[in-house]
């Protein structure tokens, strides 16, 4: 594990993956990550690139060709380097290899950098392209936040509230993990859903386009919280496993296939497309109280 500290939080991360593995704030003595419990979740913030969620049948078409990559991409099997590291800031870097051309036939960087200030934690995502010809990708976090924060409380006893109200439906995951053709009603003129582990029983809410950049995880009747900021993400997940004690926040650039899906890389929802030399950034963060 390597850490990055300040006067308030300690960060740790798992260079398998660059997978953020605990976020202690020092002032509450609470541990905002979740623990990774195999029987529910093994992981605990994973990293989603080259793709985020499941293509369809577990496979694109690119140049005349056929891949086969599984569900959120191969970033999060993959050991990464540390570039640099300091006192409150540390750089994770993944290129491309000739393992990763078998699945994904471009040539990148993919840089992932911890920062901490206070209380926040900033994730900044960069995707680099080092081939000739224009790349396609999508790339997200994962993050779960353990919940309830505190032995007090109990799950039902927090919501989430966006900083805008949201006219905004939840996009329905079929049974193969794909995205339905139709969103269902969700939030109303509302800028507060109350969580519930029952909210999940149909996998991820997904929502597209929001107008809000910014949620906070809160309880009425404990002051311990978090916020989340994912501006320049246009598409949020909020998931967890059955009946475990987490909430995940997922920002994503990217989606799962639809169910009506061309499966062509290139034509996929959300996809980046990067010239060669370019250089995509995202960042998002979390502040603890």
């Amino acid at each position: 594990m390597y850490i990055i500290e300040n006067e308030t939080l300690r960060v740790e991360v798992n260079p398998m993956g660059a997978e953020l593995n605990s976020l202690f704030n020092k002032s509450t003595g609470l541990e905002y990550i979740w623990s990774g419990d195999p029987a529910f979740w093994g992981k605990k913030s994973p990293v989603l690139f080259p793709i985020v969620g499941n293509l369809k049948d577990n496979q694109y078409f690119f140049d005349g060709k056929s891949y086969e990559m599984n569900r959120h991409g191969f970033a999060r099997e993959k050991m990464f380097t540390v570039i640099s590291q300091q006192s409150s800031v540390i750089q994770f870097e993944l290129q491309s290899d000739w393992q990763t051309l078998q699945v994904f036939p471009f040539q990148f960087i993919f840089s992932i950098i911890y920062t901490i200030a206070s209380g926040s934690l900033s994730v900044c995502y960069q995707v680099k392209n080092k081939g000739t010809e224009m790349m396609h990708f999508s790339v997200g976090g994962h993050p779960a936040f353990r919940l309830p924060l505190t032995d007090k409380l109990k799950y039902e006893d927090y919501y989430l509230f966006f900083n805008k109200k949201e006219l905004a439906g939840r996009w329905p995951i079929s049974q193969t993990g794909l995205i339905e053709r139709t969103s269902v009603p969700l939030l109303d003129n509302s800028q507060k859903l109350c969580l519930s582990k029952s909210l999940f029983y149909k996998d991820a809410i997904v929502f597209k386009e929001l107008d809000s950049d910014e949620v906070q995880v809160k309880s009425d009747l404990h002051t311990a919280g978090l916020s989340f900021s994912f501006k320049g993400f246009p598409y949020l997940g909020i998931w967890a496993a059955k009946n475990a004690d987490f909430i995940c926040i997922e920002p994503w650039c990217g989606i799962a296939d639809s169910v009506d899906s061309t499966q062509l890389l290139a034509e996929k929802e959300g996809v980046i497309h990067l010239s060669a030399e370019e250089v995509f950034e995202r960042t998002w963060m979390v502040t603890t109280w």
